[in-house]
């Protein structure tokens, strides 16, 4: 998995590449982190990732909790039909705004 990084002033999106599992997921976890007090909101662009497992939505999960109780707009863009019916099935699409 591949995450690069771009401000737009304070705006953070996240581009993820490849995959989120068990073991790139604390990657992801780790990127957030890393810019979390740095930026106004975070957009995560998904345009190339091609499978998320429980783990990867763990870190979706935890990152929307934290970024809500600081009042920072958290989106996902960009998302495929199988990843789309993967936040379908776990209602995550009723949780996160899904762009």
């Amino acid at each position: 998995m591949d995450i690069t990084k771009k401000y737009n002033q304070k705006e953070l999106t996240l581009s993820v590449e490849g995959r989120i599992d068990t073991i790139t997921s604390k990657d992801l976890e780790n990127a957030i982190d890393e810019e979390f007090g740095n930026f106004d909101s975070l957009t995560m662009d998904f345009t190339h990732v091609n499978y998320i497992s429980s783990a990867g939505l763990r870190v979706l999960i935890v990152a929307h909790k934290k970024l809500k109780n600081e009042d920072i707009p958290f989106s996902i863009k960009n998302v495929n039909n199988t990843i789309g019916e993967i936040f379908g099935i776990s209602c995550l699409d009723k949780i996160l705004k899904i762009a």
